[in-house]
């Protein structure tokens, strides 16, 4: 039967399901990721060097890589009831002046 232009039968028209994993995307990142860990004292090494010229660098560079591995958490804004911030009464005491806290009865210490 030659090929007629036109609806074909066997083509899905509608592309991936939503939701559906692509398969290629996730044997790369594993492809990958197996490279990275068989790479890793290496990697160690050259990011030490990195980070005895320019730590910051070496901190972006981390946490660029850290991007294809991890998911990005979302930034979410807490309030208490009617938008009232839930942290005006919350102090911490990192073992400072102790004398200048006030209420410290009525705080917990964190």
């Amino acid at each position: 039967m030659p090929f007629e232009p036109g609806f074909d039968p066997n083509r899905n028209y509608n592309g991936r399901p939503k939701g559906s994993p692509n398969i290629i995307a996730q044997e790369i990142k594993e492809a990958f990721a197996l490279t990275l860990q068989n790479k890793l004292p290496e990697l160690e090494v050259l990011l030490a060097r990195v980070a005895a010229d320019n730590p910051e660098k070496a901190i972006d560079l981390m946490l660029k890589l850290s991007n294809r591995f991890l998911p990005e958490l979302s930034r979410m804004e807490m309030t208490g009831k009617d938008g009232d911030d839930l942290f005006k009464s919350l102090k911490f005491n990192f073992g400072g002046d102790e004398e200048n806290t006030e209420d410290s009865d009525d705080n917990e210490e964190l």
